[in-house]
């Protein structure tokens, strides 16, 4: 016996957990090495951020328009099915079943076996167990993949469940990661804010050589103008949009909210402000503690890592890893729990595998919960965390586009639908995001051609499965 309806059981603060908590997963404590490797000065380290935070905030106050609009399961996949086609809206939820999700998935739970490994060595993604002829595979990979089986098979058993794990894990890291930048501040023996704000905006970039040891050391820092800037500044947001992004996961759930038309917008304001907020604070404080070259060249890229050891000299590496193991789970669950529900959909519009439309005894999508637990659980295997990362986000950035245009489309072509929240500062913010958008991909298919062209061949490759699935549908209609 499955039940047919969701049962609308999460409030605004359930919401607001799930895109604060989604959000924060283990970019914040890593990819700001990379940054400063690709832009080298201060100020546009923090510009960086900043630029990724407003772009969020803006997409997230324009998203809140559509949610109202369209309160059900699906969230984005609905709204680019409403205002393009299906066949728009079909190569979203290909695309996130393929690598968005299952891709973010993968990498959140290949990094938290990755700061495990601080603890437990033999369970780190350097632990090699046996060779099985395509991959190598590392004891890492496994840990990855029982974090993501178990957070699936808790989210079978209620959105409850999965409600309590989200705001238990993301009350605690929000708590420690506020309470890391305060201490930053408050212990730190020696402060190297004002070196450090000597690089101003004088851009330079330092891509450092790999050691024997496949250690990164710094090579000569090089300055860099014009289109050379522009470029490392598009490469450097790879990171942080990544580590920015699944702040729209709210929306996939709204057939489980209370008072959706209100508290999905709502809670992707607040929650993406938190985070944004806490992102840069958190990159002011690493420029406190931590001189430039070593939030560039910190080792394996673990920037809060560093940070914490002079904070914290005694257990610093330990503090870290609990709180990225702590982030990273949360994260998960966050993922995993809202995922689901575009299969879900989809699978209703006859888009997708037709046992994805069911939901459990529990009122959740149970076969559309594994099926995506099986695709990231694949994805562990690369353990390539960067790869991933570098997939995921053109083409996230690519279909936030597309939907934001989406609402001038829906302006027209539903002139009298209702629409009980409207987008803050229509048409000037989404205008500039989308603006933004473009520039951003742009810049990545020029001058990152490979972050660029694997997640395109993802997405056309739904095309010819989106043709096969309505062939299928009319046959057995």
């Amino acid at each position: 016996m499955s039940n047919t309806n969701f049962k609308p059981t999460l409030g605004l603060m359930d919401a607001t957990m799930i895109v604060a908590g989604s959000m924060i997963g283990s970019g914040i404590f890593i990819v700001s090495a990379d940054i400063t490797r690709n832009v080298g000065s201060a100020g546009w380290l923090i510009a960086v951020w900043l630029i990724t935070g407003l772009m969020t905030l803006i997409a997230a106050l324009s998203y809140g328009e559509l949610s109202a609009m369209f309160p059900k399961a699906g969230g984005q996949y609905v709204y680019l099915k409403e205002a393009y086609n299906p066949l728009v809206g079909f190569l979203y939820g290909w695309s996130f079943f393929s690598v968005i999700q299952t891709g973010t998935i993968a990498a959140v739970g290949v990094a938290f076996s990755k700061f495990l490994a601080y603890l437990v060595p033999e369970l780190g993604n350097n632990y090699f167990l046996f060779d099985i002829g395509i991959v190598k595979i590392y004891s890492g990979q496994l840990v990855a993949i029982v974090i993501i089986i178990l957070l699936t098979y808790i989210n079978t058993r209620g959105v409850k469940e999965g409600k309590f794990i989200q705001t238990l894990f993301t009350s605690a890291k929000l708590l420690a990661l506020l309470g890391l930048i305060v201490f930053g501040f408050l212990l730190v023996k020696h402060s190297y804010w004002s070196v450090n704000w000597q690089t101003g905006f004088h851009a330079t970039q330092n891509y450092g050589v790999k050691d024997a040891s496949g250690t990164l050391q710094s090579a000569a820092w090089l300055g860099i103008g014009g289109s050379a800037l522009i470029g490392a500044i598009a490469a450097a947001m790879v990171g942080s949009i990544f580590s920015s992004d699944a702040w729209n996961n709210v929306t996939f759930i709204a057939g489980e909210m209370k008072n959706p038309k209100r508290n999905i917008g709502l809670s992707l304001f607040l929650g993406t402000l938190i985070v944004t907020t806490i992102y840069i604070a958190a990159n002011l404080m690493y420029l406190n503690v931590l001189p430039l070259q070593d939030i560039a060249f910190a080792k394996d890229d673990r920037v809060a890592v560093a940070a914490a050891n002079t904070i914290f000299p005694a257990f610093g590496t330990t503090l870290i890893a609990l709180l990225i193991m702590v982030s990273t789970f949360g994260c998960n669950n966050g993922l995993i729990l809202a995922g689901a529900r575009v299969y879900y959909t989809m699978a209703q519009d006859g888009l997708f595998f037709k046992q994805a439309a069911k939901l459990n005894k529990n009122a959740v999508p149970e076969w559309a919960l594994w099926a995506q637990c099986v695709v990231a659980s694949v994805l562990c295997l690369s353990g390539k965390y960067g790869d991933l990362l570098d997939m995921i986000s053109f083409v996230v950035v690519i279909f936030y586009v597309f939907t934001i245009i989406g609402i001038f489309i829906l302006r027209k072509k539903m002139p009298n639908a209702e629409r009980p929240y409207k987008a803050i500062g229509y048409p000037v913010l989404p205008s500039l995001y989308i603006v933004m958008g473009i520039s951003f991909c742009t810049l990545l298919a020029i001058y990152k051609p490979q972050y660029t062209w694997p997640g395109l061949i993802i997405v056309l490759i739904g095309i010819p499965i989106y043709y096969i699935a309505v062939a299928n549908n009319k046959k057995t209609a």
